[in-house]
């Protein structure tokens, strides 16, 4: 629920004139009759666990306990959020309808198998376990310091995004460079049939797709030259070769033992998405350098301007 479960109080400006404290004390009671009678229509219908964003003040708390339901106050909106997609419910923000009554409809309530409070650490935190809408899960990161943590959800997070990418894009293909080798053995191959001024242009770009592969060996402290040879040649066969029994184009490097291995087999596999939009974007990139036909260069300042 979305607004403030406290003790029901009349509006501002509502003036009582009593002339004995039992009439007074009828009041109070009906006051608290009515919170009562709110808390009530959450308990007819079915509910047990009350996650609310507001606060909830110790008498409906009282109220909740009674009925023997968990109340949870101030939860994080974007938590409300999640809870009712993985639990199914609706957040509620007034239980008022158009005709001015107050109601509750249980079809608005959530279902999950288990909600407990554990101690995690010096932490106490509330989990909502097996919930029938949605497969969701909780990821619980712990670590010796902030920074250990931040640094692992960062990875945690490019890792859920490689995959999510992958899921989106319904395709892979072989990782450690073995695609940038193979399209760059592929357009050397065709810029060898032009006869024209392209041919520069495509054996530039195949030469550049090597970088990749080149700088993963580098980063890894292999000889860049012997690896990147090695692994063109594999691909050439790949390309010459008819048949490829062997998988040749799938081979990529392997940085933990500096040599060449199938990356397909190996496991080591990237989104086809993420390679189709690293080409485009580096391509066009050049292109926009390259339509830069002018510069303007600015004299250097005299040492006597400075001072």
């Amino acid at each position: 629920i979305h607004f403030f479960q406290q003790k029901f109080k009349m509006a501002m400006g509502v003036n009582v004139e009593v002339s004995d404290p039992k009439e007074l004390e009828m009041l109070r009671q009906k006051e608290m009759d009515i919170t009562k009678e709110k808390i009530g229509k959450l308990i007819s219908a079915g509910c047990n666990v009350v996650f609310c964003s507001k606060g909830i003040d110790d008498l409906a708390l009282k109220y909740f306990v009674e009925a023997g339901a968990i109340a949870v106050r101030r939860v994080d909106k974007a938590d409300m959020k999640r809870l009712a997609k993985v639990t199914g419910a609706k957040v509620q923000v007034t239980f008022s309808t158009l005709d001015g009554e107050e109601k509750f409809d249980p079809a608005c309530l959530g279902h999950a198998d288990e909600v407990v409070e554990e101690r995690v650490g010096d932490n106490d935190h509330i989990f909502v376990k097996g919930c029938k809408a949605s497969r969701a899960s909780t990821i619980l990161l712990r670590g010796a310091n902030e920074f250990m943590l931040e640094e692992m959800d960062r990875s945690l997070h490019d890792a859920l995004c490689a995959v999510g990418r992958t899921l989106e894009s319904n395709s892979v293909v072989a990782g450690g460079g073995a695609v940038e080798t193979a399209v760059s053995i592929y357009l050397e191959d065709f810029a060898r049939t032009l006869g024209s001024r392209e041919q520069l242009a495509i054996a530039e770009f195949a030469e550049a797709l090597l970088t990749i592969p080149k700088t993963l060996a580098l980063n890894a402290a292999c000889d860049s030259i012997e690896l990147v040879a090695k692994l063109r040649a594999h691909h050439f066969k790949a390309q010459t070769t008819a048949g490829d029994s062997q998988d040749f184009k799938h081979y990529g490097l392997d940085l933990m033992n500096g040599k060449v291995r199938n990356s397909l087999s190996a496991g080591v596999l990237e989104p086809m998405v993420s390679k189709l939009k690293s080409f485009k974007f580096a391509t066009e990139a050049a292109i926009t350098i390259l339509r830069i036909d002018d510069l303007i260069k600015l004299a250097p300042e005299q040492e006597g301007q400075q001072q």
